[in-house]
């Protein structure tokens, strides 16, 4: 099976309840299963929890006020780094601050340990209150717990869903590759590679299925992080340093944007001499499983959202945004107060 074929298939056993372990084979999860509790081991944990980025950005700039919510795992907590500043939370809402001349309200429930089936919890708590985008990061616990890919797609699926019913939009950073994480030993390595990218592949259908749109994380965890390792990982050699948490907000970053409607005028339609395109859902999402900082979200041909082979995605390589100075959240707002909102 091609690997359209096999990405297509993982997600419609997530979407009707299969099991996907085709995928890799029944064989090699239980190798994948006792290959990831030494790798668990390996890793360990670091001391202490990452610093809260719950709070306010934009001291001094005007409203209406962006209110956004990170949901996910120890990636999008920011595990590992000492300072607020260099958590993805505080690097994510100091550059839209920036970008819009906004004030942002973030609201942090990643939680250090979380894997899909967590994301359920995650949402009910972010829905408490007004949203006007949610970023998602999630699936290396699942890779490395050996999570069925079938059922890590599907909560996922099932919680961008419930986002996108309260008028949230949902940006979702799919699972990294990790392939170049040292302390996982062949045969897992070579394994959770394949595993991961598939992973990867499979969100993207279910999100932009769903109403989101993904984002491809393979840098975090791929190429540049193999040739940089002392720079871009962490002391435990598996979560980024802090400037890899600022690689990743920086392939982020402009697809959040765009999900808020900040898009520059040359960058509403694709451009294919960026290697932008149209393509149907899975053919996208293998390519963008390859290609770190890669978007995919839904658009129409000829007024249809769906052709022969599915939903139609638009595969875009929006242009990076310089690195903002990142502050500090405070607790409350500026005076004289919250005058509202980008959306309701």
């Amino acid at each position: 099976m091609g690997k359209t074929g096999a990405a297509r298939k993982l997600a419609s056993a997530a979407a009707y309840g299969g099991g996907g372990l085709s995928v890799l084979g029944g064989a090699l999860y239980g190798v994948l299963t006792a290959e990831a509790r030494l790798a668990r081991r390996t890793i360990g944990r670091l001391e202490g929890d990452p610093p809260s980025a719950t709070g306010w950005y934009g001291h001094g700039r005007p409203g209406p006020t962006v209110d956004i919510v990170l949901i996910g795992d120890s990636g999008a907590a920011g595990y590992g780094v000492e300072r607020v500043q260099e958590t993805p939370g505080a690097l994510l809402a100091s550059g839209i601050a920036d970008e819009l001349d906004r004030r942002v309200h973030l609201r942090s429930f990643a939680r250090v340990g979380a894997q899909s089936a967590d994301l359920a919890e995650q949402v009910t708590r972010a829905r408490r209150s007004p949203c006007d985008v949610a970023v998602i990061v999630i699936g290396a616990n699942d890779v490395t717990h050996s999570v069925l890919p079938s059922q890590s797609v599907r909560y996922l699926g099932e919680a961008v869903r419930r986002l996108v019913e309260a008028d949230v939009q949902v940006v979702v950073g799919t699972c990294p590759d990790l392939g170049t994480v040292k302390p996982i030993a062949p045969p897992l390595r070579q394994v959770a590679r394949t595993w991961s990218r598939r992973l990867a592949a499979a969100q993207s259908i279910a999100v932009v299925e769903a109403g989101g749109r993904t984002v491809s994380l393979g840098s975090i965890l791929g190429p540049e992080f193999a040739a940089q390792p002392a720079v871009l990982f962490g002391p435990d050699r598996f979560h980024p340093s802090a400037a890899g948490y600022r690689a990743m907000v920086g392939a982020l970053l402009p697809s959040v944007l765009a999900s808020l409607g900040a898009v520059a005028e040359d960058e509403h339609l694709p451009q294919a001499f960026r290697g932008e395109r149209v393509l149907p859902v899975a053919a996208a999402a293998v390519q963008a499983a390859k290609s770190p900082g890669t978007e995919l979200d839904g658009t129409e041909v000829a007024g249809a959202e769906r052709g022969l082979r599915g939903r139609w995605v638009e595969l875009r390589h929006r242009r990076r945004h310089p690195q903002a100075v990142v502050e500090s959240p405070t607790e409350a707002a500026d005076p004289p107060g919250e005058p509202g909102r980008v959306a309701d």
